[in-house]
């Protein structure tokens, strides 16, 4: 394919692009996709012929190749079906240079720096490798620890679960003897029932700063809209009141006997432990898991039982992953609730005891991630929507530590 100069590689790239957009507009996705075939093998075409003429200009002797394929577009990547030139600071050169600046403080050569004659070394220290900028660094959040161990539904808003709190008992009888028949019910004020509640994360970038951004960008945008539905799903797991959103384990009023209190004057002991093992019912031993703030497992770190071994391990699986326990219970860290203090100002539950199964959440649609433009502002907006709720089908396993304030 032959070019005239690179304004005509240009001109017929927008003519088939305006092509495929009317075919795809008049729902002639073939058509559509035919054209925009064209425009990635114009591309190539394109790229190669760039290459050819700075290298026949090299061979000449004329100029430098590497200028030439800049100023025709050539020797770069392709980013959103336009051919994007190297720029002089990303060079492997200029990046090679500017390591030895950081570290070393050797100057950076002229020669990389100086484009036109009037570029002045002293207005600038160092410029930043495009390369080095391409990331976006952001301070992490512990998310996902929660969500996956409780059980999952997917039914339609207005989902009840029947609760009985009568279990049939067997007899010993005698040979060729029956037993009662016993009824089973289920009281009409025990049905747990899961509504809608509506979780919405929306985040919006205008229209110049969409179409300058990197890829990095926005992947890493997609996902920290996704991270903070994570996120608020499962803080409602843990203490949500209910009210517009799922109800929390913390909001559950816990069973009697099984929560154990510690003094103002007190503090934490090995016996605190036993205490709270010895309050969760043997039916629900199976499955149940600690959950606490790292910063509340450091403090039981250092205690050791009657026999001096210590009550908290920290275990490395065959991934390297650290598996925390306490007297051999799995203990689930999240960032969701209050560390243990010797004096808080309220009444604090800082850690409990539960089984994650007997918690539901009921996911009517699930987190479904959309963009969209803004016709008023010609902003880009990115939203993420679900459809959920959930709530403690079971509170028998819920035992809960309490620092008491007084």
């Amino acid at each position: 394919m032959r070019f005239e100069n690179k304004q005509d590689y240009v001109d017929k790239r927008e003519t088939l692009l305006c092509e495929a957009r009317s075919f795809l507009d008049d729902g002639n996705v073939e058509e559509g996709n035919a054209k925009m075939e064209a425009v990635r093998n114009l591309d190539e075409a394109f790229e190669a012929y760039a290459k050819a003429q700075a290298d026949m200009t090299a061979l000449s002797g004329k100029g430098n190749s590497a200028r030439v394929l800049e100023q025709l577009g050539g020797h770069g990547t392709v980013m959103g079906g336009v051919s994007q030139s190297e720029g002089m600071y990303d060079s492997a050169e200029y990046r090679k240079a500017f390591m030895n600046y950081v570290l070393r403080g050797t100057p950076i050569p002229q020669s990389l720096i100086n484009e036109d004659a009037n570029t002045k070394t002293g207005d600038v220290g160092a410029v930043i490798p495009e390369t080095v900028m391409n990331r976006i660094i952001e301070k992490l959040e512990s998310t996902g620890m929660i969500y996956p161990l409780v059980t999952h539904t997917a039914y339609k808003g207005g989902l009840s679960i029947p609760v009985s709190t009568v279990k049939p008992t067997a007899t010993w009888v005698s040979e060729g003897s029956g037993s009662d028949k016993q009824k089973m019910t289920v009281a009409s004020d025990s049905m747990i029932t899961f509504a809608y509640h509506k979780l919405r994360c929306a985040v919006s970038v205008s229209l110049e700063v969409d179409t300058m951004a990197l890829p990095v960008f926005e992947t890493t945008f997609v996902a920290n809209v996704a991270e903070a539905m994570t996120k608020a799903l499962e803080q409602a797991i843990i203490d949500g009141s209910g009210s517009g959103q799922p109800k929390g384990i913390l909001s559950e009023t816990v069973v009697t006997g099984q929560n154990i209190d510690i003094a103002k004057a007190d503090s934490l002991t090995y016996g605190t432990l036993c205490d709270a093992e010895a309050a969760l019912p043997l039916a629900y031993e199976n499955g149940a898991v600690w959950f606490m703030t790292k910063k509340t497992f450091m403090a039981f770190t250092g205690m050791v039982d009657a026999d001096g071994q210590p009550v908290a391990r920290v275990n490395y699986g065959l991934g390297g992953v650290p598996e925390r326990t306490l007297l051999g219970r799995t203990v689930v860290l999240n960032d969701y609730m209050d560390s243990y203090s010797d004096a808080p100002a309220a009444d604090t539950v800082f850690a409990f005891l539960f089984r994650p199964s007997d918690y539901v959440v009921n996911t009517n649609l699930n987190m479904t991630v959309k963009q969209y433009e803004d016709n008023d502002t010609d902003d880009m907006v990115t939203k993420a929507v679900m459809l959920v709720d959930g709530k403690v089908i079971d509170k028998n396993s819920l035992v809960t530590l309490t620092k008491k304030n007084a």
